[in-house]
């Protein structure tokens, strides 16, 4: 008994994490060279039309990140989260199979128009029926594997840093920021090389890369195995939340005592896993009622789960509650990131994109953040942290929510910049009478680099100071499920794109509404934007200054208080 803990603390650490950093290398690596290219596959090769095509990719890109939620609640509740990378990425792994056959072979799919004489045009028909059954099963198992994946795998890598030893409180900070580092690397390898591949090779090689890559990704996660420490599902989140309303309601008429230590608590330790004991709060008093135990003539009754839930379930609920408001805060930032990969990608479709005689792909253009990313990444972990972290005494440099609102500033400045940018290049093209020309402006496709590289900035610190937060501020019990809400903000991001477009194309009396970017008023639509996100940063300041971090005891009882209240 006395060496369980030496044992422990062999497993996991820095060793355990490379295993992790390459499946979320190898995995997007796949996923990001789709996200930029599908929709010339869509449209070429399904022979939807250019709506249509736009709109699948949304609803893929969006689909993915909201089903990371599925993955959350079954590596919180059944599987650990080994098991669940595992389970998700096999998932992947045959949706991206099942899309390599359909790409070779040209009987499961329809005849592409762009290869039809102008006699058979009548016979350019979109997939429908078997061939859009095919189409869609292949890209939804692509979109449930890498949503698992994105909420099991950085929880994960977390888990194998113990953030009540001040060392490993530090190393878990630099995970999140290298976690961050790996997927950028991945990144910029899908939307340059497997993208060159597509459209040099064929989409059939794509696929086929794509799917090799994650088979690695199995291999790779699997050979450290033996080093992980393996989180204890502890049972459904949802069901101990919603527990924990219908107690509160079946007790509404119980007096809340002034006293938290009159609540309900077990304070013994279950089982061989580190038990976490949350200190209650004065937020959503309401909900302490689900702790009160009802008493017959003046003794104390057990109840069932239904009846009387632990102070620990019921902070575990009123935690939920409280992170709601800042993820919705955060959503119109990734709302300003679905612009970027498609309106952004139009301008430079019209820019000269050579680049020392080599011509730059338009899928590829996304490349350019990415690049930025690679290089402030570890400016940011070995230079910024450490001088930050000698002034504040913060293991992570400056505080989770310190780090999301600087993210959410720079996102602003990006549309602002944007905007300049794109007025910039209007009047080259209305100083070369090219306005209605389909010939590239005589403008380099990198000025689009300044905000591509501010924005690059915003996601460094949002991104991944959402995934920290959510990860440092769950419970427990609910870990998985805590990363994988902070990847929903960027499925809303995407599904409210589409919307605002629609609404600003309406108020504003077609900014939007020309085929062409010379005489739409794409500049207004930026700067628009960034007001906007000027206004979201006001609601985050108040969200933030309202959140209250957890207070947790273990189980001899010692305090260990995160903060009393975010400060930004």
């Amino acid at each position: 008994m006395g060496t369980q803990p030496r044992v422990q603390r062999r497993l996991g650490g820095n060793r355990a994490t490379l295993f992790v950093y390459a499946m979320e290398g190898l995995e997007n690596m796949a996923f990001v060279a789709n996200a930029v290219s599908l929709v010339t596959y869509f449209f070429g090769y399904m022979n939807f039309s250019l709506t249509k095509s736009a709109t699948t990719l949304t609803n893929f890109m969006g689909t993915a990140f909201l089903l990371a939620l599925v993955g959350g609640l079954i590596s919180d509740t059944y599987l650990s989260r080994f098991k669940t990378c595992v389970l998700f990425a096999c998932m992947e792994l045959l949706g991206y199979g099942i899309l390599t056959v359909q790409a070779r072979f040209h009987q499961l799919r329809p005849i592409p128009c762009k290869d039809l004489a102008t006699t058979q045009m009548s016979q350019c028909e979109a997939a429908t029926g078997g061939h859009a059954a095919i189409l869609y099963t292949g890209l939804y198992l692509v979109a449930l594997g890498t949503g698992g994946i994105k909420a099991a795998l950085p929880a994960l890598g977390a888990d194998q840093f113990d953030e009540k030893d001040p060392k490993e409180a530090t190393q878990l900070s630099s995970f999140f920021n290298w976690f961050l580092f790996s997927l950028t690397i991945g990144a910029i390898i899908g939307v340059t090389f497997i993208v060159w591949i597509g459209v040099n090779l064929g989409w059939d090689w794509s696929f086929i890369v794509c799917t090799l890559t994650i088979l690695f990704a199995i291999v790779f996660i699997c050979m450290g195995n033996s080093l992980y420490r393996n989180n204890v599902p502890k049972g459904s989140p949802l069901v101990r939340i919603i527990q924990v309303f219908v107690a509160a309601f079946r007790n509404r008429k119980l007096l809340i005592p002034d006293n938290t230590d009159e609540l309900h608590e077990i304070h013994e330790k279950q089982g061989g896993d580190y038990y976490e004991i949350i200190k209650s709060t004065d937020q959503f008093r309401f909900l302490d009622r689900a702790a009160i135990a009802r008493s017959s003539t003046g003794a104390r009754t057990t109840s069932g789960p239904w009846r009387l839930c632990t102070v620990t379930q019921v902070e575990e609920t009123k935690i939920l509650v409280r992170m709601l408001p800042i993820i919705l805060s955060t959503i119109f930032m990734n709302t300003c990131l679905a612009q970027l990969q498609t309106f952004t990608i139009q301008q430079s479709t019209t820019m000269d994109t050579n680049l020392g005689g080599f011509k730059v792909p338009g899928p590829s253009v996304p490349v350019i953040p990415l690049l930025f990313m690679f290089v402030l990444i570890p400016l940011y972990d070995r230079v910024f942290v450490p001088l930050a972290r000698r002034i504040t005494g913060i293991p992570t440099g400056i505080r989770h929510l310190q780090r999301i609102g600087i993210g959410l500033v720079l996102s602003a400045v990006s549309m602002a910049v944007a905007g300049f940018v794109e007025t910039r290049r209007k009047s080259v093209a209305i100083q070369h009478n090219m306005v209605d020309s389909t010939e590239p402006l005589p403008i380099s496709v990198f000025w689009l680099g300044f905000q591509y590289a501010i924005f690059g900035a915003a996601d460094m610190f949002t991104l991944i100071g959402l995934l920290e937060f959510f990860y440092a501020e769950s419970s427990a019990g609910m870990k998985s499920l805590g990363t994988a809400i902070s990847w929903s903000s960027v499925a809303f991001g995407y599904f409210t794109s589409t919307v605002v477009v629609e609404v600003v194309n309406k108020v504003s009396g077609g900014w939007l509404a020309s085929n062409n970017l010379n005489r739409d008023n794409l500049n207004y639509f930026y700067w628009l934007l960034s007001v906007l996100s000027v206004v979201n940063f006001g609601f985050y300041l108040v969200c933030a200054s309202w959140y209250r971090y957890k207070t947790v005891e273990n189980e001899q009882g010692d305090s260990k208080d995160n903060v009393d209240m975010a400060k930004v």
